[in-house]
């Protein structure tokens, strides 16, 4: 079934169309929470709470096709809030296997270096353009910056990532 209508009938109260819009996303959200987080228990939990205040929420959604936004940002949000109740990890402490990728692939630890020398909105950035796949248009929606902005922090990003690995 189309994603519009999956996301009209979910905010009409139709439980079996919100279902189906958890298989459709889940995957996605949990890419992107597993890197932003580094840990499989954190974007577990990450996705969970975003779901459910999706379910709780779906009604306020005005246009069918803004829903991959509005959930991404949910889940950008909960990830955020995350981050902020572990401040108090050292840096040490984090697996050196940062991002590992739940299938048992990982990044390279150069990448994964590269990545952590990059500011934590860079690196959210980068991460929603190459993990999750959104345009420059839509990162700026979610992270409510200009998309010219947008485009700019991920070439510069970029770059920086490409001379740490050179």
């Amino acid at each position: 079934m189309d994603g519009n209508k999956l996301v009209k009938k979910a905010r009409d109260g139709d439980k079996h169309a919100f279902a189906a819009l958890y298989i459709r996303y889940k995957d996605s959200l949990y890419r992107y929470a597993y890197y932003k987080l580094r840990s499989a228990e954190d974007a577990n939990d990450a996705v969970s709470a975003c779901v459910t205040q999706a379910y709780m929420g779906i009604c306020s959604i005005r246009n069918e096709k803004a829903f991959s936004l509005w959930l991404f940002r949910i889940l950008y949000r909960e990830c955020c809030a995350i981050i902020r109740k572990k401040t108090q990890l050292s840096f040490a402490e984090i697996d050196e296997n940062r991002y590992a990728v739940p299938d048992g692939t990982y990044i390279r630890s150069e990448l994964s270096e590269a990545l952590d020398s990059l500011a934590a909105e860079d690196r959210d950035i980068v991460l929603l353009s190459v993990v999750a796949g959104y345009n420059s248009q839509e990162i700026a929606q979610m992270l409510r910056m200009n998309p010219s902005t947008v485009r700019s922090r991920l070439s510069r990003a970029l770059g920086r990532m490409r001379q740490f690995l050179e």
